[in-house]
């Protein structure tokens, strides 16, 4: 089998044909939060209630894929992280390479993951890594997916935009594609016009990074708005596994891209649920 038809193959089970969606569920926060997350003490049951919801792809780190291997049903992918946080750095979180393509493989993976993050004083060693991945996965037909957020994954959008602003996102997303990324996750640009914006520069399928700990009501708007500007789906994280109820919000982003609801609607769903 050709790397071509390989990538293809693992490609349709991570973008389904039928909705043309593609639900990630982050927890590899334990290799990239600066202090540990709640929602993370039983990781079991999380990975269980994200693929109840309807999430079809889990981003982990070889440790938590090995421990969580038996919840993963047929039409469940493995997106293996590569890219892990050095924290306590006065100057900011250095992002670290970690594993390979040729591992993710050997473990059963359908992609290989990696944060991207421009603009400090390790970007030209960032870029080499982001080609070096592009490379061997176009040469053993692993998808990769390409995060292109901002520098600081827990910072607040707001404060990220006000120093970065969409135009830094664009170019790292337009980088990531030209590195071989087939899937490329950016941050929320703040509005539906320069998201829509940022997938037409980088022209290959986009899912929305869901950020830091928001309220459902914005959540679910903010798939809406991506979902219209022309994204498959999403990759949510803290706002799944922190969630009182993990599996009914992936079930509510579930609804609002693959059933093709308003956010309203899904919200009421879900409300009801809490409520119930």
């Amino acid at each position: 089998m050709s790397a071509i038809t390989g990538k293809k193959i693992r490609l349709n089970r991570l973008i389904q044909a039928e909705t043309n969606t593609c639900l990630i569920c982050a927890i590899d926060h334990g290799m990239t939060s600066p202090v540990f997350l709640d929602g993370l003490y039983d990781t079991n049951a999380r990975v269980r209630e994200a693929i109840g919801g309807g999430a079809n792809v889990l981003m982990l780190g070889r440790g938590i894929a090995k421990q969580t291997a038996q919840f993963f049903a047929r039409d469940t992918s493995l997106a293996l992280m590569l890219t892990a946080s050095a924290a306590g750095r006065s100057a900011g979180a250095l992002i670290t390479p970690i594993g390979s393509v040729e591992e993710a493989l050997r473990i059963g993976a359908d992609a290989v993951v990696m944060y991207v993050a421009l603009a400090g004083d390790n970007e030209s060693e960032a870029i080499q890594a982001l080609s070096d991945i592009g490379e061997a996965c176009e040469e053993l037909g692993l998808p990769f997916i390409a995060e292109a957020e901002y520098p600081n994954a827990y910072q607040s959008l707001t404060d990220m935009a006000t120093s970065y602003g969409a135009d830094y996102l664009k170019r790292n997303a337009r980088l990531c594609a030209e590195m071989g990324a087939d899937i490329v996750k950016v941050n929320w640009s703040g509005d539906q016009a320069s998201f829509g914006d940022i997938i037409r520069a980088c022209a290959r399928p986009v899912v929305l990074a869901g950020g830091s700990l928001i309220s459902d009501s914005e959540l679910l708007t903010r798939m809406e708005q991506a979902r219209e500007a022309g994204a498959v789906g999403c990759s949510v994280g803290r706002n799944i596994f922190q969630h009182q109820q993990p599996q009914s919000i992936t079930r509510a982003i579930s609804r609002v891209f693959r059933d093709k609801w308003p956010a309203k609607q899904a919200l009421q769903e879900l409300t009801d649920k809490l409520n119930a």
